[in-house]
């Protein structure tokens, strides 16, 4: 399984390397490390989690149209040219089908371990000051503005008003990042998101405090 893993990280590191709206090879990695820290300490298949993790973005429904089954056929794909066993596969293609954020109003369910790491995993990576860096990286790439103070946030959105609407990227903070604390599944994940989202607190106050003027007066 050494062999297959270092293939799969070899593919995907050549296919994302310089990926340009925060989902680089770079952030996949990021991604893997942390659901292996997340897995010594609360368990879970290690090689399920880990292939999960180095493919859960081979195909995001953001960057393909929409669609949320593509990523796990192309990891079930990858995986069976690599003669991997076939309930590995499907574990892991169940996972990457699974593991992206499909609205607030959509609840996150899991009937495995391997799949509420990865997740947290992921998560994490999207939280906190690269979290910051990469929303602004993707807001931009995608043509939306970096605020618009008219445009308020949507609470409860069903998928089909996440993946479709848009406003600015400030409003992403409250539609999504802000509430990744509480929809963690495990403690190490909560542990990290707490830390992770006062910080993205703390920039949002900064933030509005610029953007008013800072207390500026002429």
């Amino acid at each position: 399984m050494v062999g297959v893993i270092k293939t799969v990280e070899n593919k995907v590191k050549e296919m994302f390397m310089n990926e340009g709206t925060g989902h680089d090879w770079y952030h996949i990695n990021r991604v893997r490390n942390m659901a292996m820290y997340i897995s010594n300490r609360e368990g879970g298949n290690p090689e399920v989690i880990e292939l999960a993790a180095l493919l859960h973005d081979i195909s995001d429904h953001k960057f393909n149209g929409g669609d949320f089954n593509k990523g796990g056929e192309l990891a079930k794909q990858i995986l069976i040219e690599l003669h991997v066993n076939p309930s590995t596969i499907e574990a892991v293609s169940y996972i990457v089908n699974n593991v992206s954020f499909k609205g607030s109003g959509e609840k996150d369910v899991w009937d495995c371990i391997e799949g509420k790491i990865v997740q947290d995993a992921d998560r994490l990576d999207a939280i906190g000051a690269i979290g910051i860096a990469r929303t602004f990286a993707y807001g931009g790439k995608i043509g939306q503005p970096i605020y618009d103070p008219k445009v308020k946030p949507k609470v409860n959105q069903d998928v089909n008003s996440y993946v479709k609407e848009r406003s600015h990227t400030i409003n992403h903070f409250y539609e999504k990042l802000l509430l990744l604390e509480e929809r963690m599944h495990t403690k190490t994940g909560k542990k990290f998101a707490r830390e992770r989202t006062m910080y993205m607190q703390n920039f949002l106050t900064q933030f509005y405090r610029e953007w008013e003027g800072d207390n500026i007066s002429f």
